[in-house]
């Protein structure tokens, strides 16, 4: 494709991202699905002039507002392409030519814009620090609250994209097997620095074609993600439950660590997510884990079951605000529920899954988000509630045969800035060996978990 054409087609996938109640890389996704005549290289150039524009969007439309323009589709491509790809204002008006798969003509007001932004870039010193870190309204004040005068460091450190690491699966090799199997594919990987099987590659690549994944030898997770599944310490033939387990990738960080001795079961809400998870966990020659679909976090299920397990994860539902980088849209798309919905609903499912684990055993609560109200904020509330639990710090809950932990304070806090890891939060939380095991009672103030997940933001069309 030439470059006018993938403009025009650019343009045309952010008028379905901005018009469709679905995540970007869905619909990036089913875009593509529909038009397969596209190149492997062309849909990476199409995908990451769009995915530009979602990174850049309040300082676009600071600019749009800026010299009264109106922030369509094709406005959006246009000023992206001067002010953060650094085209002249004549160079973007002849790939605008109308030629066959070219984008349509300049209309004369957008001769106007491209003269109005000609030589200047995305940032300028009248930007509020909000709209130089592209942090929506909605997580303004939470995150200068949870920040303070690092506000704008570590919010700009979520501006660019995120690397792409694996975790290497112990039943099937070893790290230095694969290294050496993504290296005979072309590929250049490293280790990790926080996580003892994670490694991390130079750029993007295929990973899912290879016969290292093929095999479940590698998995594709943040390494802020394996961070947080080591934080149970799981030991081989413990009783593990993943009450959130969502797509499994924790579920299997956890029964490899416990070399597929024990049982783990994964829970979840949405039983589609589970049915999926299963490949993985075939693939991943894991034969330790059950999946089990519930329908509340106060499910019956949950009361039969209480006092069994060594360790329950609860990775909660969450803003999202640590995979900014990963998922630039879900700053700007409100597809789940917010902050006010979500924060009495993570309660409620740490409260629930506590009733799972047994004296002497853990609770991990962790989410992808960096808001305190949803982290330190949560384990705070819960801990005044429930005096037969008390917090774990994290050198004494990290496995003592995975080196040194990641950091050395009482819960894990990871953000882009400080760890090149997506945003995580982890807490663990010991029930007291002598804790009474209460009888099965009435529950009350039910919060049903809702399908739309993390809660994300839409741009405005």
């Amino acid at each position: 494709m030439t470059p006018a054409a993938r403009l025009a087609t650019a343009t045309d996938l952010l008028a379905e991202v901005m018009d469709t109640p679905r995540p970007a890389d869905a619909v990036t996704s089913a875009f593509f699905r529909a038009r397969r005549y596209i190149g492997a290289k062309d849909r990476g150039e199409i995908a990451s002039l769009v995915y530009g524009v979602m990174r850049h969007w309040a300082r676009l439309h600071w600019w749009l507002e800026r010299v009264n323009h109106m922030p369509d589709p094709r406005a959006l491509v246009i000023a992206d392409c001067i002010l953060a790809g650094g085209r002249t204002a004549d160079a973007v008006a002849g790939l605008f030519n109308g030629a066959k798969f070219a984008p349509a003509p300049l209309s004369d007001r957008e001769r106007k814009l491209i003269r109005a932004l000609d030589t200047r870039t995305l940032n300028h010193p009248d930007q509020p620090e909000a709209v130089q870190a592209e942090v929506p309204e909605w997580a303004e004040a939470s995150m200068r609250a949870t920040f303070g005068d690092r506000f704008l460091a570590e919010a700009s450190g979520m501006l660019g994209e995120a690397p792409l690491d694996l975790r290497v699966n112990p039943v099937k090799g070893t790290r230095e097997d694969a290294i050496k199997a993504l290296a005979d594919a072309g590929i250049k990987a490293t280790p990790t620095d926080l996580s003892p099987v994670g490694l991390r590659l130079a750029g993007r690549a295929p990973v899912m074609a290879l016969d290292a994944y093929k095999s479940g030898m590698i998995e594709i997770q943040d390494e802020g993600s394996q961070l947080v599944a080591f934080m149970a310490d799981a030991q081989p033939g413990m009783q593990v439950v993943d009450f959130c387990a969502g797509a499994g990738g924790k579920t299997l960080a956890i029964a490899a660590m416990m070399e597929n001795k024990g049982r783990v079961v994964a829970t979840d809400v949405l039983e589609g997510r589970l049915t999926r998870a299963k490949e993985r966990f075939r693939r991943a020659g894991l034969h330790n884990i059950e999946t089990r679909a519930i329908k509340t976090e106060r499910d019956p299920w949950v009361k039969r079951h209480k006092g069994k397990f060594d360790r329950v994860v609860v990775d909660a539902p969450c803003s999202g605000t640590g995979t900014w980088r990963r998922n630039p849209d879900s700053r700007w798309r409100p597809l789940g529920p917010g902050l006010v919905e979500l924060l009495p609903l993570q309660a409620s499912i740490l409260d629930s899954a506590a009733r799972l684990v047994r004296p002497g055993g853990r609770v991990v609560y962790a989410t992808c988000s960096v808001l305190r109200e949803e982290n330190e904020g949560q384990v705070e509330a819960f801990l005044a509630s429930h005096p037969d639990f008390a917090l774990v710090p994290v050198p004494s809950a990290w496995p003592a045969a995975w080196g040194k932990p990641p950091v050395g304070t009482d819960m894990l806090r990871l953000t882009p800035l400080r760890h090149d890891t997506d945003g995580f939060f982890a807490a663990v939380l010991e029930r007291r060996a002598d804790a009474p095991v209460a009888e099965a009672g009435a529950d009350e103030g039910e919060v049903v978990v809702p399908e739309g997940g993390p809660a994300t933001a839409q741009p405005p069309a």
